[in-house]
């Protein structure tokens, strides 16, 4: 059963009939309920929504790019990502407003003066460095929160003058060492930064829970690695026999340790003042779904349950007719996801962490839904 879609087109579905409309700061309109939940379990497969095709390559490069703690859009350009391009050319345009023209003269020839702001990050690092930059936004407070920097804004430069907290690396530490911890905690939500960011984070916090397996919960796990059929046979006999006398458990206690069978499954819940249901939301789910299974795979846990509480969740106006078209479309199964290489040591997953270090199998989706989004 795929449940993380069904709670994502009743939460459509919800909106829509009994959402109220309200004004925001893009101009748009939207219609809106308060606080919503969904929840999802990871075993049925990994939360990428199938009624509408996702740009997963665009979603795993902006999760690297906070794990990175970057926060400035060259590296996501760089790397054909251009989710945030709309808020620093704003940022842009609003500190050259002359600027503020449909088209300009580059080089002799007529461009599109976004089209000509997105090149120049691209292609002129000095550029990229003044104008790219959106502040202490999510990377920033996620691996060096409180950490102070001196800009000159002439030159488009940031000296770090005092280092921050990496909650990231803290919150690796903390589960290595104490995993039934009710701190294990990651907050973007810096009030004494909020003024300096582009965009106040909309997920603004996440919190992560582990709890210990029992041994026939690891036997399973066990069953679903083994590649050997006769061994498959005798341990999946064991699970649904495990009552008998005759299985010793702590035999099979020492054989999962040898075997590496992780003893404990972990679930993270992400907390989200506002949510773009159509167009921001299914990247929401997609991106804190590969957080939890990037931590758990450094932390040598099973992902468990995927949670996300939303305050306000709307539907642009002109996403409307958009969202009625995808509430009717069948549901496939989820993908499933593996990591290509065997990566344990977090700090150094930072490092090594690509694209192509993921593998997304049997994904099935209907076509992309065209909607336009608002900044």
């Amino acid at each position: 059963m795929n449940n993380i879609e069904h709670d994502y087109l009743k939460l459509l579905k919800d909106i829509l009939d009994n959402g109220v409309e309200k004004k925001d700061r893009t101009g748009t309109g939207t219609r809106s309920v308060f606080g919503r939940q969904i929840r999802h379990d990871m075993s049925l497969g990994f939360p990428l929504l199938t009624t509408k095709k996702m740009a997963w390559k665009t979603m795993v490069t902006e999760l690297l790019w906070f794990l990175r703690g970057d926060t400035n859009i060259k590296y996501l350009v760089d790397n054909d990502c251009h989710i945030w391009d709309g808020d620093c050319f704003a940022n842009y345009i609003k500190h050259n407003p002359n600027a503020d023209e449909q088209m300009i003269n580059d080089a002799g020839r007529m461009v599109n003066i976004k089209d000509w702001f997105i090149n120049k990050i691209k292609t002129d690092d000095e550029f990229a460095k003044k104008w790219g930059e959106l502040g202490p936004i999510y990377g920033h407070q996620w691996r060096d929160w409180g950490a102070r920097y001196e800009t000159n804004h002439i030159l488009g430069t940031r000296t770090r003058r005092k280092p921050g907290i990496d909650q990231i690396a803290n919150l690796i530490h903390d589960l290595k060492t104490n995993p039934d911890s009710r701190r294990l905690m990651v907050s973007a939500w810096n009030v004494d930064e909020l003024d300096q960011m582009t965009l106040p984070p909309c997920h603004y916090g996440f919190q992560v829970y582990t709890r210990e397996l029992s041994t026939r919960e690891r036997l399973k796990i066990w069953i679903n690695r083994s590649t050997d059929k006769e061994w498959r046979s005798s341990l999946e006999q064991a699970y649904h026999d495990w009552d008998n006398p005759k299985w010793v458990h702590g035999v099979f206690e020492t054989d999962m340790d040898d075997a590496e069978i992780p003893k404990r499954t972990i679930s993270l819940m992400w907390n989200q003042r506002s949510a773009d249901v159509f167009l921001g939301l299914p990247f929401n789910i997609a991106s804190y779904g590969l957080l939890l299974e990037i931590i758990a795979k450094a932390v040598g846990m099973i992902p468990d349950e995927l949670i996300g509480n939303i305050g306000d969740a709307h539907l642009y106006l002109n996403h409307i007719e958009q969202a009625k078209e995808q509430m009717h479309r069948e549901l496939y199964p989820l993908p499933k996801l593996m990591f290509k290489d065997h990566l344990k040591d977090f700090d150094n997953i930072i490092d090594v962490l690509r694209i192509n270090n993921f593998i997304l199998d049997g994904y099935q989706s209907h076509p992309t839904i065209k909607a336009p989004l608002s900044n």
